[in-house]
């Protein structure tokens, strides 16, 4: 079972932000650490909230770890300066973690493309495949969560700035929503709630406020994710990937939902 503890004597980031001389108010955006088994591995933008969840979901999407037992633990170290993620995880999870990586540091930025990565082969990895054939996700059930998901996004309704990534049933109904300055930290997120609450990851899609870009269908279908939804087009890698994962792409077009893929 999975411990989640907290360190530090700085009061607790604001996620939020006032603007001097006016009421405005911006998102909150700091450098998050992950640290596993006491060995950096990268340092992350981020809206410091959530953190338990953008602990277990980073490092599912980051293929660190399989799944939610194979963390032992989570350590949140808050500073003024920001905020560590101590991991600990199984010596095999970091052997092979280290072979993959070959050490190397990944520095990402929020809403950035490709964040660090030394070797053009990762984007042309196979995909594992969702599903033997593609799930349909009716188009009310799609426009159901779209007006809904604005009354989710809290910190939205604070800043205007920041994205949102919604778990949603095959009936449109919103069960979850993760929020943050980026689309795939706020998936992240998403995808660590869901695995702290053992959700059933064929019950329904992912819902994002953002573009779909081939981050996202990667983050999900890693994790078993069948169906995603967005509410702006696709770039072309992202429908080539949900073809390749059989993951269901839907994206808004202007006025309703079309299906990009496969």
């Amino acid at each position: 079972m999975t411990t989640f503890k907290r360190f530090g004597d700085a009061p607790p980031l604001e996620r939020v932000t006032p603007v001097t001389g006016g009421a405005w108010r911006v998102p909150t955006e700091t450098p998050v650490a992950f640290v596993y088994n006491k060995r950096n591995y990268a340092v992350m933008l981020a809206t410091p909230a959530d953190m338990e969840d953008f602990a277990v979901g980073f490092s599912l999407t980051e293929r660190v770890v399989d799944k939610l037992d194979d963390i032992a633990s989570v350590d949140i170290h808050q500073s003024a300066r920001g905020i560590e993620l101590h991991l600990s995880i199984a010596p095999e999870k970091l052997e092979r973690l280290d072979i993959r990586q070959q050490r190397r540091n990944l520095v990402g930025r929020a809403g950035c493309g490709v964040c660090g990565l030394e070797n053009a082969e990762t984007f042309f990895e196979t995909l594992p495949k969702v599903a033997d054939a593609p799930v349909e996700i009716a188009r009310e059930a799609l426009e159901r969560a779209l007006e809904d998901l604005r009354a989710h996004q809290p910190l939205n309704e604070a800043t205007r700035t920041v994205h949102g990534a919604a778990w949603a049933m095959r009936d449109g109904a919103i069960l979850t929503v993760r929020e943050d300055v980026g689309r795939h930290n706020a998936l992240d997120k998403l995808i660590g709630a869901l695995a702290r609450e053992g959700a059933d990851l064929t019950a329904g899609f992912v819902l994002m406020s953002s573009r779909c870009s081939y981050e996202i269908i990667e983050k999900c279908a890693r994790v078993g994710v069948q169906a995603v939804a967005s509410v702006s087009g696709p770039t072309s890698f992202a429908i080539a990937k949900a073809r390749e994962a059989n993951v269901s792409l839907y994206c808004r077009d202007g006025k309703t939902f079309v299906r990009a893929a496969p």
